[in-house]
């Protein structure tokens, strides 16, 4: 335990072995769970979307591809006895797929724009984004949670990637029932353009290791969760203080 002195001192202690192995064991648990539900959702999406021949579904479906490979980096990253020494690439690989998901979404929304198809409606696409509105915020607060107690960059990511994935479902369901009841067939790709410059800007943050702290930053040698000199300000520390009282 150290302290640190100065306009705002504050005493910053790190993750007991016990609480790293107990949070490491739920990021596993969250990064399986979201494996699972994004493998059937995109399963049932890219079906969907081929039978109503919807570029949304599809695109959709592909994100929900994209889902799973953001939980099996954070399989991958916790496999190992000490995680936090494949979160600088673990970070990397996370950014490579919110680029993905970013260049994807941005080329099927404007082909839909430029395209005159109009898909079909759908109620299987319908019935499954409002699922996934459900399922989404609370996984994605749970991995949050668990990636600011860990102090990890990575598992902060997926969380994010899983949120992005609720807003595509809130974006996809308003296009689906605006093209099932209005016909605005161009509702969805609009949207989803905002939904892509959004992945993008993700991506740079987790490429650059940006977020909540984690021990992949320059700084004192014994600065373990990355909270010296203030270099903070996200809530993380503040999580490191709390333990300490």
């Amino acid at each position: 335990m150290r302290a640190h002195t100065g306009a705002a001192s504050t005493t910053v202690s790190p993750v007991s072995d016990d609480d790293r192995l107990r949070l490491g064991c739920r990021a596993r648990l969250l990064a399986t769970a979201s494996v699972t539900y994004n493998a059937i959702e995109a399963v049932v999406a890219i079906t969907a979307g081929v039978v109503a021949g919807s570029v949304a579904l599809i695109g959709f479906g592909l994100d929900s591809v994209v889902e799973v490979s953001s939980g099996l980096i954070i399989l991958w990253q916790f496999a190992h006895k000490l995680p936090e020494t494949r979160e600088r690439l673990a970070l990397r690989l996370m950014s490579f797929s919110f680029f993905a998901l970013a260049a994807y979404v941005t080329v099927e929304s404007l082909r839909s724009l430029l395209s005159d198809t109009d898909p079909a409606p759908s109620p299987v696409g319908i019935a499954l984004a409002s699922l996934s509105l459900t399922v989404m915020p609370i996984l994605s607060f749970a991995q949050r949670r668990t990636g600011k107690a860990l102090g990890s960059n990575a598992v902060v990511a997926d969380s994010t990637q899983t949120l992005l994935c609720m807003y595509l479902s809130a974006v996809l369901l308003v296009g689906l029932v605006l093209n099932a009841t209005f016909g605005w067939s161009w509702a969805d790709p609009a949207a989803g353009l905002i939904i892509a410059a959004v992945a993008v800007k993700e991506g740079l943050q987790a490429w650059r290791g940006e977020g909540c702290c984690a021990p992949i930053g320059p700084g004192p040698a014994d600065d373990v969760d990355g909270c010296a000199d203030g270099r903070c300000n996200d809530g993380c520390c503040a999580a490191s203080t709390e333990r300490t009282r």
